[in-house]
């Protein structure tokens, strides 16, 4: 099998809340750029929980992130992310697997999303050994404990999960 040409690739959807988005995520969605026409950063709006940044915050430190990459986008979305991935045209959802156990819940949801809309094909990636680890919620309670994140997060959400708590620290 040869490899897709350029002129084949298309649409790719990579989503997640990312609060905060971590190196693992930039991992994924750098390598996804590379197979994909473009990819999409779709930050979910969950109402249900209270994140350290809202989504537009989030939106806006990971357009900083990717800035200097033309086929990547940021965007932010509710509802079923197959609605989200139709709308906007995709072929695929990428998502990382960093564990067996994350692949348990994240072969439900393939089943489902193909079960709602069968043309958005759900394509797995495993990030770099080094963020194997990382995960958004376990970086939170680390910084939340007084704990280092450096080389968990790019330097810039680093700088605003700082800044962030020292304006929490002065209310």
């Amino acid at each position: 099998m040869t490899p897709t040409s350029t002129s084949d690739r298309r649409l790719a959807i990579v989503p997640g809340s990312f609060d905060p988005l971590t190196n693992g995520h930039v991992d994924i969605v750098l390598r996804s750029a590379g197979l994909f026409d473009r990819v999409i950063v779709a930050v979910l709006v969950n109402a249900e929980k209270t994140p350290m940044f809202t989504a537009a915050q989030r939106v806006t430190m990971i357009e900083e992130v990717f800035s200097g990459h033309s086929n990547i986008e940021v965007d932010s979305f509710d509802g079923l992310l197959v609605d989200y991935a139709r709308r906007q045209g995709a072929a695929a959802i990428v998502r990382g697997l960093r564990a067996v156990s994350d692949f348990e819940n994240e072969f439900q949801m393939t089943l489902m999303n193909r079960h709602l809309e069968p043309a958005v094909e759900t394509v797995f990636m495993m990030p770099a050994e080094q963020y194997t680890y990382v995960s958004s919620r376990l970086t939170k309670e680390v910084f939340r404990l007084g704990g280092s994140v450096h080389g968990l997060v790019p330097l810039t959400i680093e700088r605003r999960m700082q800044a962030s708590q020292a304006a929490a620290r002065q209310k």
